[in-house]
């Protein structure tokens, strides 16, 4: 609740300003950031993990800034880049969580791997070949069943703010594209820091 209030007001004053609009998402971000890397058990590795999340992020809102798909203004960027981030940070979160439980519970494999000459990389990628790909699921099951089994809150957001339902089903399908793309790019980035080591849990450093 508090978090919320504390949203609200920024949310009135920031869309006055694109700068402060910008000031304010990038504090959205760092705080996913700092959650995902805590929730993973890997805060050494806040940088690498900033990396991957701003490898989804960042291309998502450029294709849909500069193609005017959406106007670059206060309004506009804080929900979107809200929402954008806040799907990396659980994408990062999923894969990362999901490849250091596989490589913990096969720490024999991988050095398996190792002693019949394999890279680290590839030992790795031997015992977690589908944690990239497991993350994306719930997001993708959202995309599969959206307007059957959820509503989400694009599409509700037009709707109650006047818009038309085309439009709201059309700033949805942004929304939607945005994500699965920006998540596949996360994972596959965070995956292959993990393979080299930039991302792990200092349990697993060790071994």
């Amino acid at each position: 609740a508090v978090h919320l209030a504390l949203a609200s007001v920024i949310t009135v004053a920031a869309p006055q300003s694109v700068g402060l609009a910008l000031v304010f998402v990038l504090l959205m971000f760092a705080i996913g950031v700092y959650t995902s890397a805590k929730r993973v058990d890997a805060l050494a590795c806040w940088p690498w993990v900033a990396v991957a999340m701003a490898a989804g992020v960042l291309p998502v809102l450029i294709v849909v800034y500069a193609t005017g798909a959406a106007p670059f203004n206060g309004a506009s960027l804080i929900p979107i880049a809200g929402i954008v981030t806040g799907n990396m940070m659980t994408a990062h979160t999923l894969v990362v969580r999901s490849s250091m439980a596989r490589l913990k519970g096969m720490i024999g494999q991988y050095e398996a791997g190792l002693a019949l000459g394999m890279t680290r990389a590839e030992s790795i990628r031997l015992v977690d070949p589908d944690s990239a790909r497991d993350a994306t699921i719930p997001n993708n099951d959202q995309t599969r069943t959206v307007g059957l089994v959820t509503l989400p809150g694009a599409f509700i957001g037009v709707l109650l703010g006047g818009g038309s339902p085309l439009q709201a089903g059309a700033a949805q399908i942004l929304v939607l594209i945005g994500i699965m793309a920006g998540q596949t790019v996360t994972v596959t980035v965070a995956h292959s820091l993990i393979e080299r080591v930039r991302i792990v849990t200092p349990e697993l450093r060790a071994a």
